[in-house]
């Protein structure tokens, strides 16, 4: 009880919050369930006048909330089918920058990490160049054999894990709710993208795992002509602290000095966008947050990231799905771009492929009637997520966080190149992979891992014999016998239903109108 009463405090506070920013003001109630309409007039009503018509009042609100709100915040910038796209579009402005956490603090966190005086580790340390509401950044150098050598040190900001924990609670609570009582929260799967926000903040918030990506990513770019990735100092790194090279190079940012160190923009945008494709459809795993922030161009002119605390994975499925759309769009083949959707088992089989290819011809032919500079592949998956609610196609949350950084890459690349073929740009990478993976070669890879998957099935089937035993011999047993609840047993489960459907009645009223307008806003 006191544990629910807790998660719906704390709601309730997030929700003064965001009803104080003007975040409902433009919620039509007509569009709301019955249950939500009184805390949305309330909500209206409570609405400072100042801030109703302020462009940034949502990102505004969620950066009051704190770390975890300004991550939900981020994190919904990629979900437009969750709170709208004009929500996503405001929640992408939403900046991480926090003030930094004095020195000694650091320095405290890193010898309690180490059990050692940070002078033994460091040869210098200084002061942070860079804050989040996760860590901060130093720069320090360490003496190796070859000499001094600059590194940059990523330190977990102190009790940040405490806060995390207990509004991430709050924010399952809330989830759970709503798919309880929203047929629609239940399509979007919100407890599911709470889930997804969960394991990505748990990774964020653990360096070694960070620092486990950076190396699994430099391993599959080594061979990389123009792409690049700092190496980790393992004997530096702990779960609170992340020790890696220091880039020497200029920020993707810095146009004027790329444009005087001479290089060609355009070329920087190219490499941007055919780097990220070749990384999720070659490897299957992609930097998840490649803003202009996170990429230099180091003094072999090649592209570098840092910050590798948001990594997406894609399974060989995924991977195909991916690159048999762009090809589809590409070639205008809207028929197979709709049975590539069926074949994944995105769409559910009582709608026809006819019908679905239809609607993604009326996302593709508006983009070719457009010059080349102004088609957005990013648009385009945009459009595609939009229609997936007419055909019941549930959300595939490493999707969107593939579609979250395509948009990005594609901004950082228009940046450096406004006129970018993005089609052109991406095309020799999709070509390549469908060449590679649909051609003769991925044919016999495909057929060898299926060998390899058929012999360790057959491997495990007298194990799998000896279960099935085991399991009839059980179920036989309960057949004869029955299962019998003794009667406190049975009153026991009947308080707690009674108890359960109590509590989610009142907590439903409570916030129902912070999750219908996270539904609905925009």
């Amino acid at each position: 009880m006191f544990g629910a009463l807790g998660h719906i405090a704390r709601l309730a506070h997030s929700g003064w919050v965001l009803a104080r920013e003007g975040v409902f003001s433009d919620v039509d109630p007509g569009i709301l369930p019955p249950a939500a309409r009184v805390p949305l007039g309330f909500a209206k009503l409570i609405a400072r006048r100042s801030a109703r018509k302020d462009p940034k009042r949502l990102a505004r609100a969620m950066a009051q909330l704190g770390p975890s709100y300004i991550k939900l915040g981020q994190f919904l910038a990629t979900r437009p089918d969750v709170v709208g796209v004009n929500a996503a579009r405001e929640l992408e402005e939403l900046q991480d920058r926090v003030a930094p956490f004095p020195l000694q603090q650091a320095i405290a966190t890193i010898e309690a990490s180490f059990n050692t005086q940070v002078s033994r580790l460091f040869f210098e340390f200084g002061e942070s160049i860079a804050a989040a509401s996760i860590a901060q950044v130093h720069r320090a150098k360490v003496e190796t054999v070859d000499g001094v050598r600059e590194v940059a040190v990523k330190i977990l900001r102190p009790g940040v894990e405490r806060r995390f924990r207990r509004d991430l609670r709050d924010m399952y609570f809330a989830a759970s709710l709503a798919e309880r009582y929203s047929p629609e929260a239940r399509r979007l799967r919100l407890y599911d993208v709470v889930d997804t926000l969960a394991r990505s903040v748990k990774m964020e918030m653990d360096f070694r795992l960070e620092a486990a990506a950076a190396s699994e990513y430099a391993e599959n770019t080594r061979d990389d002509a123009d792409f690049r990735v700092p190496s980790v100092d393992w004997d530096r790194t702990a779960k609170d602290v992340l020790t890696i090279e220091w880039i020497d190079g200029l920020h993707l940012s810095d146009l004027p000095a790329l444009k005087q160190a001479g290089y060609e923009l355009p070329q920087l945008g190219r490499i941007v966008i055919q780097s990220f494709l070749r990384h999720a459809m070659r490897d299957g795993f992609f930097h998840a947050d490649m803003h202009q922030g996170n990429l230099f161009i180091d003094r072999q002119g090649r592209l570098a990231a840092v910050d590798f605390g948001i990594m997406g994975r894609l399974g060989p499925k995924e991977r195909r799905f991916l690159a048999e759309i762009l090809y589809g769009f590409i070639t205008r083949d809207y028929r197979r771009v709709a049975e590539v959707h069926f074949e994944a088992g995105y769409v559910p089989r009582t709608h026809r492929v006819e019908d679905f290819a239809q609607a993604i011809r009326a996302i593709g032919e508006p983009i070719h009637s457009r010059t080349a500079d102004q088609i957005s592949m990013a648009k385009l998956l945009s459009l595609l997520f939009e229609i997936t609610a007419l055909f019941d196609m549930r959300t595939r949350t490493e999707l969107v966080l593939l579609q979250k950084t395509m948009v990005v890459v594609e901004g950082v690349a228009r940046t450096l190149d406004p006129r970018l073929d993005m089609w052109s740009t991406a095309e020799p990478v999709v070509s390549e992979w469908i060449k590679n993976k649909l051609g003769p070669a991925g044919i016999m890879d495909d057929a060898g891992r299926s060998l390899s998957a058929l012999g360790r099935f057959v491997g495990s089937l007298p194990e799998m014999a000896e279960r099935a035993e085991a399991l009839a011999a059980d179920l036989e047993r309960i057949g004869h016998a029955g299962v019998e609840l003794s009667p406190a047993s049975i009153e026991a489960i009947g308080r707690a239903e009674a108890k359960r459907a109590r509590w989610g009645n009142a907590a439903l009223w409570t916030i129902a109108g912070i999750l219908a307008a996270m539904l609905l806003i925009g």
